[in-house]
């Protein structure tokens, strides 16, 4: 990392979330500012933003502010220490599996919709075409 801090609206624009948003995220303790302005301006760096990037793609996904701590939690502890005892290494390492596979349903359920809806659209365009077609 290089060190450089930003300010929450550069962090919004890059992440797509509104200020409100990210405060939230802040309150319920998801991500919390790297440091403080002398102003007292929220500060974050390069892995503030990558957090809040995982937070914004579990959103959609359906995941609960509770299973997003969870994941964030593991994925820390992974990164934080290589020299994790084999068997809490493992546990994490599933905990985080857990969530890939979870995620994987849930794209495939949202693919199954994304379908439906397309269909239902073409239907709509057809029924359309058919009226226009047939307007006296």
């Amino acid at each position: 990392m290089d060190g450089k801090h930003m300010q929450i609206g550069e962090v919004a624009a890059r992440t797509e979330l509104s200020l409100r948003t990210i405060r939230h995220y802040e309150e319920t303790g998801l991500v919390v500012p790297s440091a403080r302005s002398q102003g007292g301006f929220r500060l974050y760096t390069e892995t503030d933003v990558a957090r809040l990037m995982v937070i914004r793609r579990m959103k959609p996904l359906g995941f609960t502010l509770e299973q997003m701590r969870d994941l964030l939690d593991a994925t820390d502890r992974l990164d934080a220490d290589g020299e994790l005892p084999g068997a809490e290494h493992q546990e994490l390492v599933e905990r985080v599996r857990a969530f890939e596979q979870a995620a994987a349903e849930r794209v495939a359920d949202l693919r199954k919709q994304l379908g439906r809806a397309e269909d239902f659209a073409a239907t709509l365009r057809t029924r359309l075409q058919r009226a226009a077609n047939t307007r006296p």
